[in-house]
Formats: C-alpha cells, sequence, structure tokens
C-alpha cells in the first residue's frame, strides 16, 4: 500500500499544480552482462532489504508512476535509481520512467557506484561513470529545468555533496527567466534541524551539502568528513540558494526518511523517504 505524504507549498500561482516526489528506488537487478561478484553483491543487497528476486522495487516503482499518472501533474525522482550500477537494473529504471505521463529527474551518487567503497567517491569518481549510466537515463544528468504550470523545475547532480561554479552559473539564467523555482536534487542541503534529526538516527558525520567545519566535526568518521567537506564552489552555490527569492522549495532525498524544514533564505526543503517503501510525497502548490 501507497505512503504518501502530502505537503501544501504556497508561492501564489494562478492555478494548483500537484506533484509527486519520489527517490531512492534502489533496483538490485543483475545478468550475465554483471560480473559474478556484482551478480553476488546485489544478490546480497536483495536478500537484506526483503526483495529476494530483485522484482518487488520495479513494482514500488510502478506504482508510484501509477500514482503520479493518475493523480499529478508532474513526477520527480530525486535519484538512487540502483543499488549499484548495472546494464539491468538501469534498464529498468529507464523503462520506469518511460511509463509515466510527466517526469523529471536528477540522479544520486549510487548511480554511478560499481561497488561500495571501491574508490575515493566524489565528482571526478563520477564521470568515470556518467557515460554509462548517461546512456540508460539520459544526457541532461548534471543540470536541467522545465516549466511546468508557470513553475520552473530545475535538477542539479550534488551526488557527492558537491555543486559544481557552471551549475551554480545555469541556476542564475534560469531564475532571469522570473518563473518560480522547485529545485531538485539528491542530497539536502544542510540546516539545523535537518542536522539534528540526522545525528540523531544516523550517527556519523551528517551527509549534507554545505556542512561548516563545526558540523562536519561532529561525527565521529573522519573519511565521511574529508569528503563531505564543501568547495568553495558548493558554499557559493549554497549562498545563492539562500539568497534568490525565485527559489521557493528543494526536493531531495539520500537520507531515506521523511522531514520538512525551511532553508535559510526561506525555501522550504523537502527530504522524502525510501521509495523501495512504497514512499512518497505529494506536494499541491498553489
Amino acid at each position: 500500500m501507497l505512503d504518501i505524504v502530502r505537503s501544501t507549498l504556497k508561492i501564489g500561482i494562478e492555478k494548483p499544480l500537484k506533484v509527486l516526489h519520489i527517490t531512492d528506488t534502489h533496483f538490485n537487478l543483475a545478468d550475465e552482462r554483471d560480473s559474478a561478484r556484482k551478480r553476488e553483491a546485489l544478490a546480497s543487497s536483495q536478500k537484506s532489504n526483503g526483495d529476494p528476486d530483485g522484482e518487488l522495487f520495479p513494482k514500488y516503482f510502478d506504482e508510484l508512476v501509477d500514482y503520479a499518472n493518475e493523480n499529478c501533474d508532474l513526477l520527480v525522482h530525486t535519484g538512487d535509481f540502483v543499488s549499484l550500477m548495472s546494464a539491468l537494473s538501469l534498464e529498468r529504471s529507464r523503462q520506469c520512467l518511460e511509463r509515466a505521463k510527466n517526469v523529471v529527474f536528477t540522479p544520486g551518487n549510487h548511480d554511478y557506484v560499481h561497488f561500495v567503497f571501491d574508490g575515493w567517491e566524489d565528482n571526478a569518481y563520477r564521470m568515470t561513470s556518467y557515460p554509462e549510466t548517461s546512456r540508460y537515463l539520459g544526457k541532461e544528468l548534471l543540470f536541467s529545468a522545465r516549466e511546468v504550470g508557470g513553475v520552473n523545475f530545475v535538477g542539479m547532480d550534488d551526488s557527492y555533496n558537491q555543486v559544481e561554479d557552471w551549475q551554480t552559473w545555469r541556476l542564475k539564467r534560469e531564475a532571469e527567466k522570473g518563473l518560480p523555482i522547485v529545485l531538485f536534487m539528491h542530497v539536502p542541503i544542510f540546516e539545523q534541524s535537518l542536522f539534528e534529526r540526522i545525528i540523531s538516527v544516523l550517527p556519523g558525520t551528517p551527509d549534507l551539502v554545505g556542512c561548516d567545519e563545526e558540523h562536519l566535526l561532529s561525527g565521529a568518521n573522519e573519511y565521511r568528513a574529508v569528503r563531505y567537506r564543501p568547495s568553495e564552489a558548493t558554499m557559493r552555490f549554497v549562498d545563492y540558494v539562500n539568497s534568490e527569492p525565485l527559489i521557493k522549495a528543494v526536493l531531495t532525498g539520500h537520507l531515506h526518511f521523511n522531514h520538512e524544514s525551511l532553508l535559510p533564505g526561506g525555501a522550504v526543503q523537502y527530504v522524502t523517504g525510501l521509495g523501495i517503501k512504497e514512499c512518497g510525497r505529494e506536494i499541491t502548490i498553489i
């Protein structure tokens, strides 16, 4: 049974717009195109996630797409389509997306990972996997924009907790259009109440975009503290989001729980829970 959280975003558009936000669908499929090591890893993931044949999570994705097609104007997916990169998982993800009447999406970190902890996961690592991932999911993974119902939905790939200056530059160009912006990306932006929620349920260094040194060092995981330390470009992005009045909301996932709070600049940040548990968030924009 679908677990749909409902939220209302008031930004003053003429006609109400309904959006279904889903994220973290984590397909675990493999076939003969994958190595024995990867097939074993994905089989283990299927078992640990209660999806023994790998078909349950695609079924949930299809159900969420059906709900969006029947009840919403737009489906937004904020990444982690797969647990590990495999041709079959990416193919099935694409098939689910193709069933949607109107959909936008951005990748998550798992959509570029061949094996967990198989290397230093950063933007350079992402680009080694980008050609294969984009072959299945499309060519606009790092930045995209689409107007729906008078709202500009802008997607940015922040899958390794960093944003590059060229992405912020393009976001600024989108703002010049004068439309209200709903930004969607995988990893949430640092905000104090979300930080406190993370450390209460996920002990360790907070996995957020734009954590300052004090909050980074509150965790005990040195690897994560180094990896998540924001670049100067990332902080310029965060500062811009918090200063641009046209950015009305940020849709994110990654943390596997639901959370709603205000960023310092006034935009609402929605974190939505696991698609593999039939979770979604229906946002009515008015």
